[in-house]
């Protein structure tokens, strides 16, 4: 009897951890322009960090200067490809004929 509740209970354990259900939802898809948007907040709040652990005294100057240029050039890189990207997708109804066919 002991043996075979063992080997329910294992059974049960097995089913629930490896089971795969028929449909996963994974979420909304992201476009390149959605992720360019919140590595730009993260960038910002590191920077806002930063400037706030150094006006507290736990940085040098030597590594605030060098994190934030660092932080600075990546943020200017994020908005500079925001930038092309938006006047693209601001371009691309123009390349288009009325039926909707590529020009």
């Amino acid at each position: 009897m002991t043996l075979i509740v063992c080997a329910l209970v294992t059974l049960s354990a097995f089913f629930y951890v490896f089971y795969v259900p028929g449909q996963i939802y994974t979420g909304p898809a992201k476009t390149r322009l959605a992720y360019l948007r919140e590595r730009k907040e993260a960038v910002y709040d590191n920077l806002r960090d930063l400037n706030f652990e150094y006006k507290a005294g736990k940085f040098p100057d030597s590594d605030y200067q060098e994190m934030k240029t660092s932080l600075e050039d990546e943020a200017a890189a994020i908005l500079a490809e925001i930038a092309r990207l938006e006047q693209i997708g601001a371009n691309a109804p123009a390349l288009r004929d009325r039926k909707g066919a590529r020009v």
